[in-house]
């Protein structure tokens, strides 16, 4: 027996082979745990009301980038848009993004890409080549009327083929552009609806009102026959199916100045959502949208900074003075169908209006106190009613005028401008810091007048200055663009839903998100 001072451990040779295979499997281990839970760079957020965030994520470490806009937009444009360009050639897309490896390089360690990452990098190289088509298209159209106008000589413009309507004209800023991107939108772009929340506040809205069109537009994706898809990882955009209309009708209390309800469940929303899916976080909302066209549609928006600065607001009130972003937001027609139908389109020629320029409404806000009070009752030119005589039709007082007045209330947007487009006349936007619905794609000014609050005075002589040759042309463009005003049930091409599904789309395409 040896003595215990002297006792030393043996090892077998099974002891030594165990060691050595348990080593590498906890070294394998720790690094799959690495790379399966990478540190996270983003703080946690703050929950106040007035400065609340989504996630984990603030809003100083963001994971998208917008795009510059591809080309400069003509000076007299309402808004810079992507889509129409200067003569000069459009700078080079930006590269879309390399899938190939399924992986990525981060701090000098490269990692294993997500299937999700890999699926979004694959979207984002399908927007990138769709961008870099339409800024073809774009070129093509700039190129070609420059040849026009220097050479005196008719060019056939080479359009994409289409079995319905092929834009065309002076109401387009670029109708070959707008063609192109409109064809690519309707084979490549998909929006998710979220599921969550319940009717009437989420999932439904007003049909029969002045704001049909947002209520119709939340019917038409809640059906889901155009562009909706069940499966969020293949969508372009999220759409938070809220009715801000609806809102305000249950949960705020009439003659009171406290909307914290209303905010508060627009809050909670984003925040489920974002606790419940992935994408909010990934983007700070930079695709993800709402609709609304009630007056506290962008207050509402406000309540969660991140949507208010980053997300795609879609608004009838378009006011650039209280924090509307033409190139994130987009405007669409206030249409006011008491019935959910439209009552009737289309009017006498021009020879038959006799009336220079007609409106006819309550007081409601300052621009109008200032036309009541500059133009009612005083001339049979302009003819202004605070309420019209019995037995005369509005209808008809608007189908026998050349020019449509249509100010702003208490907010920009008004429903005469589409009532005007209905009945063929030429409508008179008068009112401040309004981006009027479409404008990246339509050229109001071919089909619109529009008069500053401050020359209400000067109405007649700016209308009377237009020749009889020019608002011919005018009222014909107000006859071409009426398709896109009109709401259809179901929808129809080109019509006023595809035409506000088409500003999302545009939004979507000036932004790049990444999943890191």
């Amino acid at each position: 027996m040896r003595a215990a001072g002297n006792y030393r451990p043996t090892f077998s040779l099974s002891s030594y082979l165990v060691v050595l295979l348990v080593i590498p499997l906890l070294v394998l281990l720790l690094l799959l745990t690495f790379l399966i839970h990478p540190l996270s760079s983003r703080s946690s957020s703050s929950s106040s009301s007035e400065t609340w965030a989504v996630g984990n994520s603030s809003s100083t470490s963001r994971n998208f980038s917008y795009s510059r806009a591809l080309s400069a937009a003509p000076a007299e444009a309402p808004l810079t848009s992507f889509l129409y360009g200067s003569p000069s050639p459009a700078p080079a897309p930006a590269p879309a993004p390399q899938i190939s490896t399924g992986a990525i390089q981060v701090g000098g360690i490269r990692r294993v890409k997500s299937w999700r990452s890999m699926k979004l990098d694959k979207l984002e190289e399908s927007l990138s080549k769709a961008r870099s088509s339409i800024r073809e298209a774009a070129a093509t159209s700039l190129a070609l009327k420059n040849k026009i106008n220097s050479t005196s000589k008719s060019v056939q413009l080479v359009h994409d083929q289409d079995p319905d309507y092929v834009p065309h004209g002076r109401i387009y800023r670029n109708a070959q552009a707008f063609h192109r991107s409109y064809l690519l939108m309707e084979k490549l772009f998909k929006i998710y609806v979220y599921e969550e929340g319940e009717v009437p506040l989420f999932h439904a809205g007003p049909c029969k009102s002045i704001y049909s069109s947002e209520g119709r537009f939340i019917h038409e994706m809640e059906k889901g026959k155009l562009y909706r898809t069940k499966d969020p990882d293949e969508a372009d955009v999220y759409f938070i199916p809220v009715s801000v209309t609806n809102l305000v009708e249950y949960l705020y209390v009439h003659g009171t100045p406290d909307r914290d309800p209303i905010k508060r469940a627009f809050i909670d929303y984003i925040k489920v959502i974002a606790d419940r899916h992935p994408f909010w976080n990934r983007s700070l909302g930079a695709d993800h949208f709402m609709l609304s066209c009630h007056d506290w549609g962008p207050v509402t928006s406000s309540s969660v900074p991140d949507f208010y600065h980053n997300s795609i607001r879609v608004l009838c009130n378009a006011n650039t003075s209280e924090g509307f972003n033409p190139s994130k937001d987009a405007s669409f027609p206030e249409i006011n169908l008491l019935t959910g139908e439209i009552s009737s389109l289309g009017g006498p020629p021009p020879s038959t209006r006799t009336v220079l320029a007609f409106f006819a409404g309550r007081l409601h806000g300052h621009i109008r106190y200032l036309l009541l009070n500059e133009w009612k009752g005083k001339d049979e030119d302009v003819q202004v009613y605070e309420v019209l005589p019995k037995k005369v039709s509005y209808e008809n007082k608007l189908k026998s005028s050349k020019f449509c007045l249509c100010p702003s209330g208490y907010e920009v947007a008004s429903p005469r401008v589409v009532e005007a487009i209905y009945a063929e006349c030429v409508p008179v936007l008068i009112s401040d810091a309004y981006v009027p619905p479409f404008s990246d794609v339509l050229n109001w000014r071919s089909f619109s007048v529009q008069i500053p609050v401050q020359n209400i005075s000067d109405i007649k002589n700016i209308l009377m200055g237009i020749s009889h040759r020019q608002y011919l042309r005018m009222q014909r463009n107000v006859k071409q663009v009426q398709r896109h005003f009109v709401m259809n049930g179901p929808p129809k091409r080109y019509d006023v839903f595809h035409m506000i599904v088409h500003s999302i789309w545009l939004r979507r395409l000036n932004i790049r998100v990444h999943d890191f």
